[in-house]
């Protein structure tokens, strides 16, 4: 021990860097550090320090991708109560092909005395009721237009879950469970959208296919279950099922999901309880019977041919899906190979203008409420929305960074350094509901402001009333800009629509009022 004390500090050092150097050598898995024993570490460290690198240093406001900086700053400021504001002009190319534009009116639409939003500046009610044409016995208008997507509690933290529904109870918004079914951490007050896929979490029978009997007596204990989804694809990976693993499934999402404890479960890519366009009608009119509330359907698009099926059927029988969410294939909150997430499905704006034309000229779509999904949580793009035919926003990953997250893209590997995405104990401790309810509903409620004001600049009450021609698309080219009924080729069908203090006052309107400025 004397001997080793007389050795000085920089020896230490020299000592520990021939052992890595005999290390490196000696392997043979990297060329690399076999080759540049020592300094070949760097490559791997920077490798995999390198996302952050570029997301802080490198990259400029514009570049990133899913979310650039300047679209992530605004969230988090409004979601703060922070300045969002920008000065000295846009920073954006509004000359690059694909840029929006907004049509402003030459006399903007003015709130009269009186007005309800004058009470409530960001209060826009669906103009829509789901399960009104099909007569459901619990039809519902939802109370936001702005609400959360489908993201379940084993997807994300228990902490971010309770945080976003303490948060839509807050805006009056509703919050879709995911697949992952209804947990405790989705009950505190906010109104629910049950979302089930091919795995039949929540509503499971012990061989693993649907249970009516489970899904009546979750609706008939659980009154804030307002509608239910069910997933046929997502944006993410369509077509493709999913593998929670034994180790990640702990007592509690056992005893939610219905499923074993130290076996990994595995959902299908199809669904056991139908297998074409007829049974799958059959299926939405069987729950919606025995259930009396409005059921919609989930999916990515591509090939059309089904939708113009279940389009004909649904005018041969009078019934059909109370509403359809189009999920855009830019989704990503869950976790797909990337030949998936980058390659199958059609974007949001393509999938949707196809959809909706198949139902727009068989003039179906007054049966229809229409829910946008795909990195629609901001105001043009949200506006965009309404102007191709869609009645509802969906916000999954806008909601995840208006409580914490910071895109950091290991939402697979459960190491999600914000807490977020991630069932890790210690990563969780960092998310305060108490707090980050607030910041969601400041987030959506500047939303909603946002478009409602935009909305008003465009000449029009509600956001419904937008139409093909109010949004013009950069073509990048001598045709300058085009309006999306040129880009298109449909236009909208109008929407119903008297004022906003009907719709405020519908005896079917959910949500709860906001209780904080």
């Amino acid at each position: 021990m004397e001997l080793l004390a007389t050795i000085p500090w920089w020896a230490w050092i020299l000592i520990v860097l021939a052992l890595i150097a005999i290390i490196d050598i000696s392997q043979k898995k990297r060329t690399i550090r076999h080759n540049f024993p020592i300094v070949g570490n760097l490559r791997y460290f920077l490798e995999k320090i390198g996302p952050e690198l570029r997301q802080y240093i490198v990259a400029n406001n514009r570049e990133e991708l899913p979310f650039n900086r300047s679209q992530r700053s605004w969230i988090y400021a409004s979601a703060k109560k922070e300045n969002n504001y920008q000065g000295f002009g846009t920073d954006q190319d509004q000359y690059a092909p694909g840029h929006v534009f907004i049509k402003p009116n030459m006399i903007p639409f003015a709130l009269p005395e009186n007005h309800v939003n004058k009470k409530a500046p960001d209060l826009v009610p669906c103009a829509k009721v789901m399960g009104e044409f099909n007569r459901r016995k619990r039809p519902f208008r939802p109370k936001s237009i702005v609400n959360i997507s489908a993201m379940s509690y084993g997807s994300l933290s228990a902490k971010a879950v309770e945080s976003l529904n303490k948060g839509a109870k807050l805006a009056g918004c509703y919050h879709n469970t995911g697949e992952g079914s209804l947990s405790k951490h989705h009950q505190h007050g906010s109104d629910i959208m049950f979302h089930f896929g091919t795995g039949y979490f929540g509503v499971r029978n012990t061989e693993g296919g649907f249970s009516m009997e489970k899904m009546v007596s979750l609706v008939k204990n659980n009154p804030q279950i307002r509608a239910i989804e069910v997933k046929l694809s997502q944006g993410a990976k369509p077509g493709k099922g999913g593998v929670l693993p034994a180790s990640k499934i702990t007592s509690e999402i056992a005893e939610i999901r219905g499923i074993p404890l130290n076996e990994d479960v595995i959902s299908p890519a199809y669904h056991s309880a139908f297998s074409n366009i007829p049974e799958l009608l059959s299926f939405i009119e069987d729950i919606a019977q025995h259930t009396g509330l409005p059921v919609g359907i989930k999916s990515a698009v591509g090939k059309m041919e089904m939708w113009e099926e279940l389009s004909d059927l649904m005018i041969k029988t009078g019934k059909g899906p109370d509403f359809i969410t189009i999920d855009g294939g830019e989704g990503g909150t869950g976790a797909a190979p990337p030949s998936f997430a980058n390659n199958v499905s059609l974007p949001f704006v393509f999938g949707f203008a196809k959809v909706y034309q198949v139902f727009a000229q068989k003039e179906l779509t007054d049966r229809i409420v229409f829910i946008g999904s795909g990195k629609l949580g901001f105001p043009y793009s949200s506006l965009m929305a309404f102007a191709m035919g869609a009645d509802l926003i969906h916000v999954a990953r806008e909601a995840m960074m208006s409580i914490g997250c910071i895109q950091a893209q290991v939402c697979h590997t459960n190491t999600c350094p914000a807490g977020i995405a991630t069932q890790n104990k210690w990563l969780q401790s960092g998310v305060d509901p108490s707090l980050k309810s607030v910041r969601f509903y400041n987030y959506v409620k500047t939303l909603r402001k946002e478009i409602l004001d935009i909305t008003h600049a465009s000449g029009y009450e509600h956001p419904c009333q937008m139409t093909m021609d109010d949004v013009d698309i950069s073509m990048g080219d001598n045709n300058y800009t085009n309006a999306l009924k040129q880009v298109y080729q449909y236009d909208k069908v109008p929407v119903a629509f008297t004022n906003n203090e009907v719709l405020a006052s519908c005896k079917h309107l959910g949500g709860s009022n906001p209780t904080i400025d």
